[in-house]
């Protein structure tokens, strides 16, 4: 079977990254995403001290559960693009700690938001400065071995994987890849979604699965806490398509059911969805 994940947002939040692992195990998972997101709580988890590290790496290898991918949406809140320049200092210290975090923990794959700036208005000088922020962060994560995978956003800026191959066309960087999502991918009416996985072929590295509401001339989308088949994702086409181009990375079951009665329960029902699309559509039977 495919190579199935958990992210840490759907699971129960008063628990620590330790116990995430363990009902990832329980449940049947390949491996775990950890987020640092835009709040003060989890971006202060760059500041892990070697002993809280060295207990989570434990966790990894009692439970035989790694964290495979990381998660940095901290930069919507300190994005790259930010025509304040003590945003862009903070967004850079985020990057060179996550990555200097990514390594002690044995990260493989840090996923970065596809934003230009969020809170700001765009323009050509927010891209501009966002490309030469993700150019010195690919400096950095080259010593360390880390890969820096966009993700296809809620946002016109980075909403197809065209947009980042026009990107990768002026980086040309061998540790930058993609990191599409599945819905994001499905709720722009403009992408075609084969096309869009065919010409991202060589740099897809993993693949979020969540279902969206598709973005219309009278509604923006939802692009979160949508339930899986209640979207419009087609996810028996999505993993053929897939197939298709010989893709055998990851998958990660994105949600956010942490603060959930009971976040468990729709873990496993969100499991038991995806393998059943993944049976229907014949992909990946092979294995």
């Amino acid at each position: 079977m495919v190579n199935l994940g958990i992210y840490e947002k759907a699971l129960p939040k008063q628990v620590g990254v330790e116990q995430h692992l363990k009902l990832a195990a329980e449940a049947g998972f390949d491996f775990y995403e950890l987020s640092i997101d835009e709040t003060d709580e989890r971006i202060a988890r760059l500041d892990w001290s070697i002993d809280q590290i060295q207990l989570i790496n434990q966790a990894q290898l009692e439970t035989g559960i790694p964290i495979q991918s990381m998660c940095l949406s901290a930069h919507r809140r300190f994005p790259f693009g930010s025509l304040n320049p003590e945003t862009r200092h903070e967004a850079m210290t985020i990057m060179r700690k996550a990555i200097h975090l990514a390594q002690k923990l044995g990260i493989r794959v840090m996923q970065l938001a596809g934003y230009d700036v969020y809170y700001e208005t765009k323009s050509d000088e927010t891209k501009k400065l966002f490309i030469e922020g993700l150019r010195e962060a690919l400096n950095i994560a080259s010593k360390k071995q880390v890969i820096l995978a966009i993700e296809i956003m809620d946002d016109p800026f980075m909403s197809s994987i065209s947009k980042y191959m026009a990107i990768q066309d002026e980086l040309r960087h061998p540790l930058l890849k993609v990191y599409p999502d599945i819905g994001n991918l499905s709720a722009w009416p403009e992408n075609h979604i084969k096309k869009e996985i065919e010409c991202g072929r060589q740099e897809i590295v993993a693949v979020h699965l969540k279902d969206t509401l598709a973005v219309t001339s009278t509604f923006k989308g939802q692009f979160k806490n949508v339930p899986f088949g209640k979207g419009c994702v087609d996810f028996i086409k999505a993993f053929q398509y897939l197939e298709g181009i010989n893709y055998q990375g990851p998958f990660l079951i994105e949600m956010w059911s942490e603060n959930a009665e009971d976040p468990m329960k729709e873990v496993k029902n969100a499991k038991t969805f995806i393998l059943n699309q993944l049976e229907k559509s014949g992909a990946y039977q092979h294995e």
